[in-house]
């Protein structure tokens, strides 16, 4: 009899361990295979879980997840930008995660207050400017690019891309639509050229002495220089020095949150937190030129060589709550 339980028990152990090894996680993603593959090969390597994604636009992924609801095979979505996150959630297409590594890994301010999904890297929107014709001093704020003295002077990406969205609507949510309205207007008055389709041609306008300055985020300014070192263009950090205790720089995210069907939910969750993790963090955001949403962890030497700021503490789910009508308010200040 001993020796039956015994070969039972073996049996058990070594079922378990096959069941262990061979877990694992699906996710859906909107960010390319080369930023997120070797994040996913190293999580692999580490704990035997195997990640399986799948990569495409945030829009064809989300309405995949609609279309497929029960039946889906996605575990977690990633996407880039609080406001597709938002979307996501507020479309019902995340679950909440109560977890104590990632509220002590990410700052309450780059997570969904209903803890759906959870910021993975920091991307900052700022001012990029060309030095031979701007001092330093001339710049102070994103609202201050719409006063008369950047008439001719201003190049913006297209209002099209969810990024100046973001910015719009957070400013929507700090100083009101109808002064929000006002500075978006002066930004359209004082534009050099039509709003170009990205931000890499905006910063290559403002080199070519085009426009004098721009709104980038900065991973694209980071890539830029490495490609072409000695082009004429510097990072400015606005809205620093105002009194509101929030006030700083735009902020957003890329990030994740696990889908309301997972199958695979705790793997799914334990995936995110590693994500979230000191070891991870290393790799995460200096890959992309993104800035760590883990505190604890340094920016990559190129990233830190831009210097420090403030970031703008409000939370980024303001980002989605409000693009609609910054999106609306754009439109009506004929920013196209």
């Amino acid at each position: 009899m001993r020796l039956i339980h015994t070969t039972l028990a073996v049996l058990t152990l070594g079922l378990t361990a096959t069941i262990t090894f061979a877990a694992e996680v699906v996710v859906y993603s909107a960010r390319n295979e080369q930023l997120i593959k070797p994040l996913f090969d190293a999580y692999t390597k580490e704990t035997g879980v195997e990640v399986k994604f799948v990569t495409d636009k945030e829009g064809p992924l989300m309405a995949r997840l609609k279309a497929e609801g029960p039946n889906t095979p996605a575990d977690l979505f990633m996407t880039v930008d609080a406001g597709n996150l938002w979307q996501a959630a507020e479309e019902g297409l995340l679950q909440p995660v109560d977890s104590k590594p990632l509220k002590a890994n990410i700052p309450a301010h780059l997570r969904d207050p209903g803890s759906e999904w959870f910021g993975l890297s920091i991307r900052a929107r700022t001012m990029v400017y060309n030095p031979n014709k701007v001092k330093p001093g001339e710049l102070t704020t994103y609202e201050d690019l719409a006063n008369p003295k950047w008439k001719g002077r201003l190049c913006l990406r297209t209002s099209k891309k969810v990024y100046n969205q973001s910015l719009v609507a957070m400013m929507i949510h700090e100083h009101g639509e109808q002064k929000t309205e006002e500075r978006v207007r002066g930004w359209v008055a004082n534009l050099a050229t039509d709003p170009l389709p990205d931000d890499t041609k905006a910063m290559e306008a403002v080199a070519a002495g085009l426009c004098d300055v721009t709104l980038v985020n900065t991973y694209y300014f980071g890539r830029l220089m490495e490609k072409k070192p000695n082009l004429p263009l510097a990072i400015f950090w606005p809205n620093q020095n105002l009194k509101n205790i929030n006030a700083g720089v735009h902020v957003n995210v890329s990030g994740a949150g696990v889908t309301k069907h997972a199958k695979h939910k705790q793997e799914a969750v334990r995936l995110l937190e590693w994500l979230s993790s000191e070891k991870a963090q290393n790799l995460y955001a200096d890959v992309n030129l993104e800035y760590p949403v883990n505190a604890k962890i340094k920016a990559d030497p190129t990233v830190a060589a831009w210097g420090p700021f403030k970031q703008n503490l409000i939370n980024v789910a303001e980002a989605g709550k409000l693009q609609t009508r910054a999106v609306m308010l754009m439109d009506r200040a004929g920013y196209k």
